[in-house]
């Protein structure tokens, strides 16, 4: 592995260990946590690293990240939390392995779209991979970690997560839906959001790297 990849896995993993701790803390009511505004990160540091050293650092560096989330869940898993007479692990089966999933899925799409468009202008690559990997990391994650059709972990992983399935209105003020959905569409456009944010530093590290290297 070469040593200037060194700087983008330290930066991945500490994104995703950030964000597993951060998700623990709730805000706007419950729709979000804090940690959705870190991990939307990840995107852009795999866009820098396909931009500076291709295709194949990004990857490695995605790796680095997953590695790092399953050892974060794994020991989230193993956490026992208390509350209201009950106790409950922090981290529930179903959402480590949604979380796994829609991170690797996601990432290794973004990196796919990247290289097929790096072509183009500068800021084509990053919006378009990030947009498209966003939306499938929010749509695999809600959907393994919450969705009451999905039934795969037995009944105790199920259980972990069923407070999810409540009816409540949707993002607040719509009609009655399960509650995940919400949580998703809240997710989702934060990372929208963060994607044409991100921009800006993308464009300002790249550019940067390249004068250096001229």
């Amino acid at each position: 592995m070469q040593r200037s990849y060194l700087p983008g896995i330290l930066a991945m993993a500490a994104i995703v260990v950030a964000s597993n701790i951060l998700v623990q803390f709730l805000i706007l009511d419950g729709l979000l946590t804090w940690g959705a505004f870190t991990y939307p990160l990840a995107f852009l540091v795999t866009d820098v690293m396909n931009r500076l050293y291709g295709a194949p650092a990004a990857r490695r560096v995605i790796l680095a990240g997953f590695v790092t989330g399953i050892v974060c869940s794994l020991i989230g898993t193993q956490v026992i939390l208390q509350g209201d007479g009950y106790t409950y692990a922090a981290v529930a089966l179903r959402i480590a392995v949604g979380s796994a999933l829609a991170f690797l899925v996601a990432q290794l799409v973004d990196v796919a779209i990247f290289d097929r468009l790096r072509a183009g202008s500068w800021w084509r690559a990053p919006l378009v991979s990030s947009l498209v990997g966003s939306a499938l990391d929010t749509a695999i994650f809600f959907t393994v970690g919450f969705a009451q059709f999905i039934a795969f972990l037995g009944e105790n992983a199920d259980a972990e997560v069923s407070w999810a399935w409540d009816s409540v209105p949707f993002m607040m003020v719509g009609p009655a839906v399960p509650l995940w959905i919400s949580l998703a569409v809240a997710d989702w456009g934060v990372k929208l959001a963060l994607a044409l944010i991100a921009l800006l530093p993308f464009r300002a590290i790249t550019a940067r790297f390249s004068a250096r290297a001229a």
